[in-house]
């Protein structure tokens, strides 16, 4: 009923997918691809707008957070996941437990932060365009994105410290191949009340509140462009927006499916949260990458020059 002695520390066990054996290497092959993708698309993404001066523009330093943002989310979850299935290693101590929740919550938070920066971006862009330059100044971007940082880092902080004092003496099984806070707290032997209540003021300080936000931009948005008379402008100004979009759509829709699955789905497989929780932490890493690579012009040419010089 404690977190472990110093004989015998606290450990707990990791599950892969339910239902499915851990020395399945259908499974560990896809995953290492998973993960293989994710790493060349995102830091082929930054190296392209990094090593390209005519994308030294708001829009992609923005960018480049996100794709720094997914590979600390994936990069959080690597060595547990690739332990479970490539090497069948399900043991996982406290300390290491608390460290792997608090950089998956901490890196999903300041992804959400990102986005509204995103989201803010293209609010000038459309509805205040001559003042865009003016506005998103190299200065407020540092600003913008070490306050993202520090709200994301301060927010999950103290989610870690609380669950670490939380004495544990119920089955130690969670029911993923990563640490969740949730998912830990169920484990709990004692009052999660505050724990819980913080919990969810954290969520709501984070992706509650950016959700609002980016859906405010998205309504004004809207707006400005039904405003533009011609058909052509109109559609142009939207076309820029698609690539933002799609990587909210990416990252909030598993966000949705996995709360909704936690709060009224108690009656579905197993393999359902599991699959949900996967979703949301390995697709949108991989995903954004490919998907800003595809409708953003700049960079799909630089990438197809650098492919060019190579070959």
């Amino acid at each position: 009923s404690s977190n472990g002695t110093g004989s015998s520390p606290l450990t707990f066990i990791l599950t892969g997918i339910p239902g499915l054996l851990m020395s399945s290497y259908w499974m560990a092959l896809p995953l290492c691809c998973l993960y293989l993708l994710m790493l060349l698309g995102n830091c082929t993404l930054l190296w392209t707008i990094k090593t390209d001066y005519s994308l030294h523009t708001p829009m992609y330093y923005f960018l480049s957070m996100l794709a720094v943002a997914d590979l600390g989310l994936s990069l959080s979850t690597l060595p547990t996941m690739l332990a479970i299935f490539c090497f069948e290693s399900t043991s996982l101590r406290f300390e290491a437990c608390i460290a792997q929740m608090y950089f998956i919550h901490t890196f999903s938070a300041i992804e959400s932060g990102v986005l509204v920066a995103m989201a803010f971006d293209r609010f000038v862009a459309i509805c205040y365009p001559l003042r865009y330059t003016s506005v998103l100044t190299n200065s407020l971007i540092m600003k913008a994105g070490g306050a993202i940082f520090l709200r994301g880092v301060c927010v999950v902080l103290p989610v870690a410290v609380l669950i670490k004092k939380m004495p544990f003496c119920r089955s130690r099984v969670l029911s993923h191949s990563f640490c969740l806070h949730q998912d830990m707290l169920r484990l709990v032997c004692g009052d999660v009340k505050v724990n819980s209540l913080y919990g969810l003021t954290a969520v709501i300080l984070t992706k509650g509140l950016d959700s609002l936000t980016i859906l405010l931009s998205y309504m004004m948005i809207i707006r400005a462009i039904l405003s533009i008379i011609s058909q052509e402008t109109r559609a142009k100004a939207f076309s820029t927006c698609i690539s933002h979009l799609c990587a909210v759509l990416i990252f909030y829709i598993p966000l949705i499916g996995l709360s909704i699955t936690h709060r009224f789905g108690k009656h579905l497989p197993p393999f359902t949260h599991t699959l949900l929780a996967d979703a949301y932490l390995l697709v949108p890493p991989v995903l954004n990458p490919l998907v800003y690579s595809w409708k953003t012009k700049q960079i799909r040419r630089r990438i197809l020059i650098l492919l060019c010089q190579r070959g």
